[in-house]
């Protein structure tokens, strides 16, 4: 490569985004250049009114952190923990000869290098530097074509940043005031309204159930198959799509239904008949292969066959792409280079053979909407006019990176081969008015299928698999029946979004982009509007509650064909097309239409947030005979401590791992009838003649001590004695001896004749513990808490603490190399919740899919680097306010007293008690461990 001369020993600077496109690139340019990386965006909007600037801190706008009131100008702050860097950064570029901004090339990694340019202030020349792959020969390319920023690209990311930032503040507040939800996004709420949506039609769905028949079937050279029953007499048997799903009728009446008894009976009259092949159907078929992979497509695909989440599969994919293993990630484009195209081609040749390579080259058009085509598919990278083979890789790479890598690999090849080719074999039996079918397929030349086939990962298995070989007959033959079957069909209701459903919905609607499923499927579940079960998202009751109040009261903001037209708004700021400022003051103020703002105020004294949260599941049997009345409605209520079912004065939790399409009335009256048996007490606590219960919250069963009781003011305050239960313990083997035991907890043991203080016993938040002074100790498996002795606490005081402040520290799990961001030894300690990366500044959990051995020096500062991007995890705001100045014991009293009151109110009216659940830990919180 050919190297600038420079000098006086001064040195181009390069800013990427992460240290590992650091590290990929500084092995292309030599020593010529310094490549530092900016570790993701240097700075951005503040997250409230504390991060703004002092001068700034009073403005009515102050907490969005945008000026809505001038051009919404916005206020970008660097955070505490990048001011260093950006302190060293700086002084790189002052000792530069020229400055290469090399950011992603898509409009967050422009609005990276815009940023770095405005807060770094260069006086040397500025260059932006773009490519597709880290190669050698791309980069020498980008270097004689360097561009500057593209403001257009830059407006458009700044326009949706502050669109996202005043919608999910703003309407995250007014959630927040209602009691109606965490949080809401612009495009994480649409997803949310997709997943409740499809639960709603599961919820609706009636199933239905009918009957055919399977013949077992032989032809006259004793070759047997199978064939289903498909009409009788000329009437036709349904399928399940035959089926009104609202009401599980067939929309068609012309149509056979049949029951179990009508498929005996014409089970045991076509006993006797004669059956013949009364049609033979061949048909030639022809499959094209499967375009490249954009990001939407690889994501769906690594969750289809290798199980992987989108998050999962995009950190192996980045990783792939900063090592310069493969081409840019994220991108919505189905084209290939040329060289990539050669490349491919050269390949399919070597590896398969020339009958498998088409005569020319093979072209993809984007169905995507909105899709942009500046980048390529995602692809290999070229390395010496060719891909490298996935064997040759494996041992570079971790078992996520090989996986994802092949992934792409195949599919690559695949794109560029011929045609697969084969027939479709349909035949037809016919015996006493009787047509029974069976379809087969049989591939002839497996073309682009030898190297790919979309939802396997075993190729060469998925064609056998394809394959289902009929026996050869001829029309007119006779064939001899050795057997019928009756068989039952349910219909089912539409499946539930999986990650790689919702992610080909967003996509298909023009929804969100390439680099934002990932998040958006994160978001939703951290968020607590959808959890897992198995691979499919379940919409949570908040969710429902969300998404009922969006539609009632904000339906545009939900409105899919609303916020895929934001997508061509921002296409068309990016393209200079259309003015942001105007664009934002519609959306915000409005003037052909109601804005944000005027929606909000308008909607807080409208909206019932009571109503909002209430789903009726209907009413119980008659009450009374004689007078008619009807039990009270039951209905499910989203309550702020979690949903719950009521009525009238019954109420009872329901399990959050409950999916709501499987929550009918019958189950929940069941649910209110066993919250009632558990108003029951076990017994009299001998002490205090109080009522024992046991009961069940939100964090499991547990014991409570007498019932709830109200003050002088009517304020429902909860029992002060409650107990968990003790790990492994069930339920029923709760007996009120039990159950005085556990509340009985923390033990006094004694005292410790040493230390000259109480020994006592807990049952904490990660398990049973003892207690002397400040020291604890967890307790093991074996031992319980209600039975461990003084004389055994006392030897587990002895032993070394294992985890805490003054505990022994243990042995790095594996150390490296010191990072060159906080000059600390990088190591691999082993904590609480598993072993996990630390460079002294940044700590990141360590995945399960990765061992401890696949992780290198590289990938640790990698992890550490995509960690360290995300900026500090939020603390929860602190009850107690710090007191700037010294003031009069008399007013700290007081204050102290007013603090006091206004804590234990808080405690008192926390939650009702019909919303019961007792606290992750309600003896105590050990550190021990």
């Amino acid at each position: 490569m050919a190297k600038k001369e420079k000098s006086g020993g001064e040195k181009s600077l390069v800013i990427v985004e992460s240290p590992a496109k650091a590290r990929t690139i500084e092995k292309y340019l030599g020593p010529g250049y310094v490549v530092e990386a900016s570790i993701g965006h240097i700075r951005d909007l503040p997250s409230g009114r504390k991060e703004m600037p002092e001068n700034l801190k009073q403005e009515e706008w102050a907490n969005l952190g945008v000026n809505v009131n001038h051009d919404f100008d916005p206020v970008y702050v660097v955070p505490p923990d990048k001011k260093s860097h950006v302190a060293k950064l700086k002084k790189l570029v002052k000792e530069s000869s020229e400055l290469f901004l090399a950011t992603d090339e898509d409009r967050e990694g422009e609005a990276i290098s815009w940023h770095l340019q405005e807060v770094l202030k260069p006086k040397v020349p500025v260059k932006r530097l773009v490519f597709n792959e880290i190669t050698k020969s791309a980069i020498q390319k980008a270097l004689e074509n360097t561009r500057n920023i593209d403001d257009g690209l830059v407006k458009a990311q700044e326009t949706r940043r502050i669109l996202d930032r005043l919608y999910g503040f703003e309407m995250s507040a007014f959630l927040w005031k209602k009691s109606l939800g965490k949080s809401a996004g612009r495009v994480q709420s649409v997803a949310v309204r997709l997943i409740v949506q499809r639960e709603w039609e599961r919820i609706a769905f009636v199933t239905a159930t009918y009957w055919d028949l399977i013949g077992r079937f032989s032809n006259l050279k004793n070759e047997n198959f199978s064939a289903t029953l498909v009409s009788v007499d000329g009437k036709k048997i349904p399928s399940g799509k035959d089926f009104d799903s609202r009401n599980g009728q067939l929309k068609n009446p012309n149509l056979l239904l049949l029951n179990e008894t009508d498929a005996e009976k014409l089970s045991s009259r076509l006993q006797s008949a004669t059956f013949k092949v009364a049609k033979l159907e061949v048909k030639p078929y022809s499959r094209k292969p499967y375009p490249p992979f954009t990001t939407s497509t690889l994501q769906q695909e690594a969750n289809r066959k290798l199980g992987f989440t989108a998050r999962r599969t995009m950190s192996a994919a980045q990783s792939l792409y900063q090592n310069g293993f493969i081409s840019y990630m994220r991108t919505d484009s189905t084209t290939l280079s040329n060289d990539a195209i050669n490349a491919t081609r050269s390949l399919v040749n070597t590896e398969y053979g020339e009958k498998f390579l088409p005569d020319g080259p093979r072209t993809y058009a984007s169905k995507v909407k909105n899709a942009q085509e500046a980048h390529e598919a995602i692809r290999p990278a070229i390395q010496n006019d060719s891909f490298p083979l996935p064997q040759d890789l494996k041992s570079k790479l971790t078992s996520d990176e090989f996986r994802v890598f092949e992934l792409i690999w195949k599919r690559t090849i695949a794109c560029q081969m011929v045609n697969a080719e084969g027939r479709n074999i349909v035949i037809s039996l016919e015996g006493d008015g009787a047509v029974f079918q069976v379809s087969g397929k049989t591939i002839d030349f497996p073309g682009f299928l030898r190297a790919y086939v979309e939802g396997s990962d075993d190729p060469n298995a998925e064609l056998a698999d394809q394959e289902k070989i009929l026996p050869s007959v001829s029309q007119g033959e006779s064939i001899r029946c050795d057997g019928l079957d009756g068989k039952s069909h349910t219909t089912q209701p539409p499946s539930r979004f999986s990650e790689a459903a919702l992610t080909r919905e967003l996509e298909a609607r023009g929804i969100g982009r390439p680099s934002t499923y990932a998040s958006i499927i994160e978001t939703i579940q951290m968020r607590d509007y959808v959890f897992k079960k198995g691979n499919a998202l379940v919409p949570a009751w908040s969710a429902f509650a969300m998404v009922r109040m969006m539609e009632e009261h904000f339906n545009e903001l939900v409105d899919y064909e609303f916020t895929a037209q934001m997508e061509d708004s921002m296409d068309a700021i990016s393209r200079r097309e259309a003015d942001y400022v105007a664009y934002l003051r519609e959306f915000y103020f409005g003037s052909q239409h109601k804005g944000l703002k005027r929606k909000l105020e308008e909607k807080i004294g409208e909206v019932d947030a009571r109503a909002i949260c209430t789903f009726p599941l209907g009413r119980s049997e008659v009450v009374s005979s004689e007078s008619g009345d009807l039990a009270e409605e039951v209905a499910v209520r989203v309550g702020r401590y979690g949903p719950y079912i009521e009525q009238g004065e019954r109420k009872a939790s329901i399990p959050p791992e409950l999916p709501p399409d499987e929550l009918n009335l019958e189950i929940a009256l069941k649910m209110l009838d066993d919250a009632e048996v558990g108003e029951e007490p076990l017994g009299l606590d001998p002490e205090t003649a109080k009522p024992i219960f046991l009961k069940s919250g939100r964090f499991g069963p547990y014991v409570q001590l007498g019932e709830v009781e109200e003050d002088d003011k009517g304020k429902k305050i909860k029992p002060s004695r409650m107990a968990s239960l003790l790990k492994g313990m069930e339920p029923a083997d709760v007996t009120l001896e039990t159950a005085i035991k556990l509340l009985s907890l923390p033990r006094n043991l004694g005292e410790h004749l040493e230390m000259k203080e109480p020994v006592e016993a807990f049952n904490g938040r990660y398990g049973p513990y003892v207690k002397c002074g400040s020291e604890t100790r967890s307790l093991p498996e074996e031992v319980s808490p209600l039975d461990v002795t003084l004389e055994q606490a006392i030897e587990y005081l002895k032993q070394p603490k294992t985890r805490g402040r003054n505990s022994t520290p243990k042995e790095p799990l594996k150390k490296f190399e010191v990072s060159p961001i906080t000059e600390k030894e990088v190591r691999i300690l082993d904590g609480r919740f598993g072993p996990y990366i630390t460079d002294g500044a940044t700590n990141v959990t360590v995945p399960k899919t990765i061992t401890i051995e696949e992780i290198t020096f590289e990938r640790a500062l990698d992890m550490l680097a995509e960690k360290a991007a995300k900026g500090p995890r939020k603390k929860k705001k602190s009850a107690k306010k710090k007191t700037a100045t010294k003031k009069a014991t008399k007013k700290k009293t007081a204050k102290k007293k007013a603090t006091k009151k206004k804590t234990t109110k808080k405690k008192t009216t926390k939650k009702k008690s019909t919303e019961q659940d007792a606290p992750e830990s309600v003896t105590g919180e050990s550190e021990s461990s």
